[in-house]
């Protein structure tokens, strides 16, 4: 199955541990995955614009720094990906709690309200009325985060409870499929499981030691990355929730369980220098989370 990499994915991928992308490894990259060096020049440029990275430097021989709020984002990426594994492998248990958060704020400040709004939904939040929005996972502290950043923290207002009910129904699974999309969650991560199954045939065929790098080495790259986006597009819709208040088998354990085997693959399988790269830094040790440990 193909995958489509934007061009601004495949800079996110590529940052280093240290915030950084180095434009002669992001230009060759980009090439092996059929993308221009007019498709890379043009998506720097709209990064830095955005006040997302920093250039140092020229054309491939350049530095892209990733700026504060940039490297914050990458950090939460960390966090919830984690967390994910810990949910699968039983570590994080839910505790029967339905974090509420309800605003109100002012139409003066409606790019705030939206931008809030906005920040409710990508922190996995359901909307339960107009200015309510419902997590099972404590997100508190993420939600401040935003709030206070957009200058509306005194507008919002944080509870708790065990006892959530929507007309008649209050059992947990009900709501949760009442509330969330999960049908269409699932089929993103069915499309993940599509993806990764033949790359990991491709990785247990082509075990060549990282000291022996052979011609199948710039695939490995590719399909890092192909991995990365992938599984970026199936978190981003993913609420996270309780695997108590998911349908069983739920598809999202599984797609997750088959890319943390091929980047323990890939892993095992690039050379010392892979290590830099966030990417690997931010899956390469997955597979013991997916086993439990």
């Amino acid at each position: 199955m193909d995958v489509h990499v934007p061009t601004r994915m495949l800079v996110e991928a590529l940052v280093r541990t240290d915030l950084t992308v180095d434009a002669g490894e992001l230009y060759a990259t980009a090439n092996l995955l059929d993308m221009n060096d007019q498709q890379v020049r043009l998506c720097i440029k709209r990064l830095v614009a955005e006040g997302r990275f920093v250039q140092e430097g020229r054309g491939r021989k350049a530095i892209l720094r990733a700026t504060g709020s940039t490297g914050r984002a990458m950090g939460l990426d960390v966090e919830f990906v984690t967390h994910a594994y810990r949910q699968d492998a039983g570590l994080a248990p839910w505790d029967g709690a339905w974090h509420l958060v309800a605003f109100t704020v002012p139409e003066s400040a409606r790019p705030a309200r939206d931008a809030l709004r906005a920040a409710l939904t990508l922190l996995g939040g359901a909307p339960v009325h107009g200015g309510l929005y419902v997590s099972a996972n404590p997100w508190e502290p993420y939600v401040e985060e935003h709030a206070r950043r957009l200058d509306v923290l005194g507008h919002v207002t944080f509870l708790t409870t065990r006892d959530l009910r929507r007309g008649e129904e209050s059992d947990p699974v009900a709501l949760a499929a009442a509330m969330w999309p999960l049908g269409e969650i699932a089929e993103r991560y069915e499309r993940l499981a599509a993806v990764a199954e033949p790359r990991l045939r491709f990785l247990q065929e082509h075990a060549e030691p990282p000291d022996e790098p052979g011609s199948s080495e710039p695939r490995r790259l590719t399909i890092a990355v192909e991995l990365a986006a992938e599984f970026t597009r199936a978190m981003e819709a993913d609420p996270l929730l309780p695997p108590e208040l998911l349908p069983r088998p739920w598809p999202g354990a599984r797609a997750r369980a088959l890319a943390a085997r091929c980047w323990s693959l890939l892993e095992e399988q690039t050379g010392k220098d892979a290590g830099a790269v966030r990417l690997f830094g931010l899956y390469g040790g997955l597979s013991r989370l997916a086993a439990g440990a």
